[in-house]
């Protein structure tokens, strides 16, 4: 290429990629339940629950709490787990209801998703990859953005 030439852009990072990254992380790291982070390990790469996953995914590094976040990598972070939110709404739809039985919150909490006692880390990494096709599935055209 010569040096008058631009240089090709490159493709943004969509919330599909980060959610990939994060499954990427939980199998190379492994997955938590509780916080964010297993803070027993003395690491710089914890096991971490999918949320503390998708937010390494977008800072590079662990974040106590997403207001932490730099704000690129906070829009970043909540587009992208809206995206699993919408994901588990689908797949795993998993609402809070009072004791009258209205629903608490229309949405499932990934969160307590995650937390659930019966959940597996294969069951979490396996989600984040399905939330990652969907995602592009909705968005992408012949695998364009």
């Amino acid at each position: 290429m010569k040096a008058t030439q631009k240089s090709p852009a490159l493709a943004p990072v969509t919330p599909a990629d980060l959610l990939r990254m994060a499954a990427l992380y939980l199998r190379r790291h492994g997955w938590h339940q509780g916080t964010y982070y297993n803070s027993i390990t003395d690491t710089l790469t914890p096991p971490a629950c999918a949320a503390g996953a998708i937010g390494i995914a977008c800072a590079g590094h662990t974040v106590e709490h997403f207001a932490q976040l730099a704000p690129d990598a906070l829009a970043d972070y909540l587009a992208t787990l809206a995206a699993f939110v919408d994901y588990l709404d689908a797949f795993y739809p998993l609402f809070l209801v009072d004791e009258d039985g209205f629903v608490i919150d229309e949405h499932t909490s990934p969160y307590s998703w995650n937390d659930d006692p019966a959940r597996t880390a294969e069951q979490v990494i396996t989600a984040l990859d399905a939330a990652a096709d969907e995602w592009d599935r909705l968005h992408t055209q012949g695998g364009e953005n």
